[in-house]
């Protein structure tokens, strides 16, 4: 389990620093969200996994905290993913209205010449 949520973050992290690098401003804002999902996955990944395990602690006796997810990490994901679906709707509504201003989508603003 710890093999293949590791190949995730890596395949989304590397994913998203490559299209971050292309000259297209779609590419660019996709590579964001991809690089934004990724650091989300590692971030949740923090509150350590466990398959089969309650999600909330029993009342009463003694709990051993280890057995159980940390919430904290899981908190601090929703409020990433609430805040990157803000930032990406703003760099598409900046992206539409580059576009409209300069006739293209490239991030420098002029097309390469072949």
């Amino acid at each position: 389990m710890e093999l293949i949520l590791a190949l995730a973050i890596g395949v989304l992290t590397g994913s998203g620093v490559w299209l971050i690098l292309r000259p297209r401003s779609y590419q660019v804002i996709v590579g964001l969200c991809l690089l934004a999902y990724g650091v989300n996955l590692f971030i949740f990944s923090m509150g350590r996994l466990y398959v089969g395990a309650a999600p909330i602690m029993p009342k009463g006796g003694f709990v051993d905290p280890t057995a159980y997810a940390d919430p904290l990490p899981q908190a601090l994901v929703l409020t990433a993913i609430v805040i990157s679906f803000a930032t990406t709707a703003l760099f598409l509504v900046v992206m539409i209205a580059s576009r409209g201003i300069t006739g293209t989508d490239h991030v420098d603003g002029r097309e390469r010449s072949p």
